[in-house]
């Protein structure tokens, strides 16, 4: 068992305030962390997620004016057929563009419902990524039907029904297009809400370190007061015996209270006072010894 010695009160002071700004340490880096998770969720999920439905919508126009192109270029006179296959390549690819969006946007939408350490509306999410899902099936299937059906008429060259086609064409890519416009709102949304709940957070984090830093200080000076109390009071106490001794006074004593190395000083002290009292109760005896002895001489 360690001796409460002033070496080790100050030591455990010390290793008191050491304690406490570790705890305060770690507490702050899991909540740094914590913070650090919900913006990476943010800019690689939330946002991504949001910029693939946009960009969706972009390869959908881009694929509508292939289409336009491929027209033109079949009702030339000869038609073009370079061109007319060019674009037809060029329709095909931004088709795969607008579904590998679709599967990306999924894809982030479902990463953010499976993890669990962060706060978001699972419900809302499960709702847009059924939304992605139903729009780019319907884009896939309307509009590739509705191709699959204009291209016998351009190599016919029934201008009329092509122009039909094309006119049922952009009303379906408009109507899908609005579609995804409503998902990118909602999406927008949810970007909105989880950038106040990470603001939120980060500012109960502020506060939380606040506080913790502010109730450490606390403690650490009740600490070192009391422990400092612990060891200047009898040392007071010592010097106060002391000034009495000085003044002749030996008729007093200090209570020990501790055991570390004031509690021995005092306890020397006391001893050294039953001394001196000793000692001067010997020479009163003594001398009023001499005095009887000179008394009847």
């Amino acid at each position: 068992m360690l001796q409460p010695t002033i070496r080790n009160r100050i030591l455990g002071i010390a290793m008191g305030l050491i304690v406490l700004m570790a705890i305060i340490s770690v507490l702050s880096t899991v909540m740094a962390r914590r913070i650090a998770h919900q913006l990476d969720e943010l800019t690689t999920k939330y946002v991504e997620a949001y910029g693939h439905l946009a960009r969706m919508n972009v390869r959908s126009l881009e694929q509508a004016l292939a289409l336009r192109r491929m027209v033109i270029a079949s009702m030339q006179s000869p038609p073009d057929q370079a061109a007319v296959a060019e674009q037809q390549k060029v329709y095909e690819a931004k088709g795969l563009e607008v579904d590998q969006e679709a599967k990306t946007a999924r894809g982030l939408v479902n990463a953010i419902i499976a993890d669990l350490s962060t706060e978001s509306d699972n419900a809302r999410l499960g709702r847009i990524d059924d939304r992605i899902e139903t729009l780019n099936s319907d884009l896939r299937r309307y509009l590739g039907e509705e191709h699959k059906r204009l291209l016998p008429l351009l190599e016919a060259g029934n201008l009329a029904e092509v122009n039909a086609s094309l006119a049922r064409t952009e009303a379906l890519r408009n109507e899908l297009n609005q579609r995804v416009d409503e998902v990118r709102g909602e999406m927008l949304a949810q970007v909105r809400a989880d950038a106040a709940v990470t603001m939120k957070d980060q500012q109960r984090s502020i506060l939380a370190s606040v506080i913790l830093t502010a109730l450490a200080a606390i403690l650490g000076l009740l600490f070192s007061f009391f422990v400092s109390t612990g060891i200047t009071r009898p040392v007071r106490r010592l010097l106060e015996g002391t000034r009495a001794v000085e003044a002749g006074r030996l008729d007093g004593s200090i209570d020990v209270t501790t055991r570390d190395e004031i509690g021995q000083l005092t306890a020397a002290f006391n001893k050294m006072v039953e001394q001196l009292r000793h000692k001067e109760r010997m020479r009163e005896t003594f001398g009023r010894y001499i005095d009887r002895g000179s008394w009847r001489d």
